[in-house]
């Protein structure tokens, strides 16, 4: 008998992750995120404390392109992971383990991730 070179398992060039495992890794991941942020948030706070010159500093950082890039996506995993986490209190009281809702709870928490960020752009543009 050949023996073939093959995998013994799927790899994750041809194995799709469904959206439940993706919406798990995501809201780590997430997790992650904010706690770099609320060091940013930490930094910026102490610019402002240090002083005038300091705080321009870290204002023309954040105002700069990428800082604004950074902005928005801590204000994406703030309102995702919030999102998330309403899904792990509704399962914690029983609610949603049947497959139907868990894919349409994801798809809620997506669609509450997208309109959150948008309404907390808009109204930071907007003063």
């Amino acid at each position: 008998m050949t023996t073939r070179n093959r995998p013994l398992s799927p790899h994750l060039q041809i194995y799709r992750l469904p959206l439940l495992a993706l919406m798990s890794i995501t809201h780590r991941i997430t997790g992650v995120g904010l706690v770099v942020g609320l060091v940013a948030l930490a930094a910026w706070l102490g610019a402002a404390a240090s002083g005038p010159a300091a705080f321009a500093v870290a204002q023309s950082l954040l105002g700069s392109p990428i800082g604004l890039l950074l902005l928005f996506g801590w204000s994406v995993a703030l309102f995702f992971h919030l999102g998330h986490g309403v899904r792990h209190l509704l399962w914690d009281t029983g609610w949603g383990f049947e497959l139907p809702q868990a894919y349409a709870s994801a798809y809620v928490s997506l669609g509450v991730t997208a309109v959150l960020t948008v309404v907390a752009w808009a109204a930071a543009l907007l003063v």
